[in-house]
């Protein structure tokens, strides 16, 4: 018995480079750049003073004043992330479908603005001024919580939290469940929003971030660069509608690409350092590979995690060399977080929703800021921008702190 088919049929996105998915697409594709100096506090007493902060947000313009100031940031980007996934899906939740639609999301953080905020007015003015709201606001599962307020679904409603590998566990975990039948429409992604001074030192003291390009921001996220130096925090949502086949065909949804398979995997290493051999990485393409039922030559295309750290650029190379053998120097691979920065829990969100889009264009986001290729890192990053490229298969990895990886593979859509 052949199992359910599985097609994309809406995306959103609030990212660094725009609040909505079309103009974030746009900025990509032109190889910009939506990093800039921190303007959340005041950073210039930090090492790194770069982030890309998603600007001009006003959440305000997706739900009512009094609700947004009960919610976290992160919150407010998945609420709004989720009613522009709606209105981009046409999906319409009814008391005869509102069962079967879930909501299952990646969060890594979660009220990182919250548990600051309101620790400094504990210590200022006691236990007795703290507000009732804290706990809600701050509680990672309040993402995919009040998506599902708003929207109406009642459908399981899950987090996952597996740090930067949270936005491709929920949408596997998405998979999972309509192949199980246990719903038939997933809104699913990540969502993150931790540049807050508590979340940049804590970062900056694991020598995680990117210090030296304070001075030229647009240039601090730099891939598979020799001259990279640390990721570069980033906020903002990504979100995917996902649906069995026979549910987007009845109700005549615009069917973007279909996602055919998800791995995932252990390095049983280390706790914020990948195994150095790239096995783990690797073991969790084979495994989407091997998901999808699929031969590794036929991917065409990988939208890498590629956070633009030595050490992670440099063993995602290696893992894909190990999981692809030759047919590695022949993938078209994109480092899409160049532009973006790195959004935690919800870059395999947005980076799902690159490789979905990339799929349905024919056309792959390039890496900007190579300048300088290190010789280890020797596969096609796409270094000379956007190129125009056809491709049936293609795979989106993330990986996280704790040694955790996940990938997902997408197949371009036919009718």
């Amino acid at each position: 018995m052949s199992r359910p088919r599985v097609v994309i049929t809406g995306v959103s996105g609030v990212t660094p480079l725009a609040n909505d998915i079309d103009s974030t697409w746009k900025r990509l594709l032109s190889g910009e750049s939506g990093i800039g100096p921190i303007t959340a506090f005041d950073a210039s007493a930090y090492p790194c003073r770069v982030a890309g902060e998603v600007k001009n947000f006003n959440p305000e313009n997706y739900m009512p004043a009094k609700q947004a100031r009960r919610m976290d940031r992160f919150t407010q980007l998945a609420v709004s992330a989720g009613r522009m996934l709606m209105d981009s899906s046409g999906l319409k939740i009814t008391p005869e479908n509102e069962y079967d639609v879930a909501v299952i999301m990646g969060v890594g953080l979660g009220g990182l603005h919250t548990i600051e905020t309101w620790h400094k007015k504990l210590l200022e003015s006691g236990p007795n001024k703290i507000t009732p709201f804290m706990i809600p606001m701050l509680i990672s599962n309040m993402g995919p919580g009040q998506i599902s307020i708003f929207t109406g679904a009642k459908g399981p409603n899950i987090v996952t939290t597996t740090a930067c590998a949270s936005g491709i566990h929920a949408i596997g975990t998405a998979f999972d469940s309509i192949l199980l039948g246990r719903a038939k429409s997933v809104i699913s992604g990540g969502v993150e929003s931790t540049i807050t001074p508590l979340g940049v030192a804590g970062f900056t003291a694991l020598k995680a971030l990117s210090t030296h390009f304070n001075d030229e921001p647009t240039k601090a996220s730099r891939p598979f660069d020799a001259k990279r130096d640390g990721f570069v925090m980033a906020e903002g949502a990504g979100l995917l509608l996902l649906e069995d086949l026979e549910t987007a065909k009845a109700r005549g949804a615009t069917i973007i690409a279909e996602l055919v398979g998800y791995g995932a995997s252990a390095d049983a290493w280390h706790m914020t350092a990948p195994h150095e051999s790239g096995e783990g990485m690797a073991m969790a393409m084979t495994n989407a590979i091997r998901d999808a039922g699929i031969k590794p030559e036929e991917i065409g295309h990988i939208n890498a995690h590629a956070t633009s750290t030595h050490l992670n650029d440099l063993t995602e190379t290696k893992a894909i060399k190990m999981a692809f053998g030759d047919h590695a120097k022949k993938i078209r691979i994109s480092a899409t977080k160049s532009m973006t920065g790195h959004l935690l829990g919800a870059a395999g969100g947005i980076e799902t929703v690159f490789t979905a889009l990339a799929l349905r264009d024919c056309i792959l986001p390039g890496t900007i800021n190579l300048e300088f290729p290190d010789p280890e890192c020797d596969l096609d990053y796409l270094s000379n921008g956007t190129v125009k490229h056809e491709c049936e298969y293609a795979m989106c990895n993330s990986f996280g702190f704790g040694g955790t990886n996940a990938s997902v593979i997408l197949k371009k859509w036919r009718d």
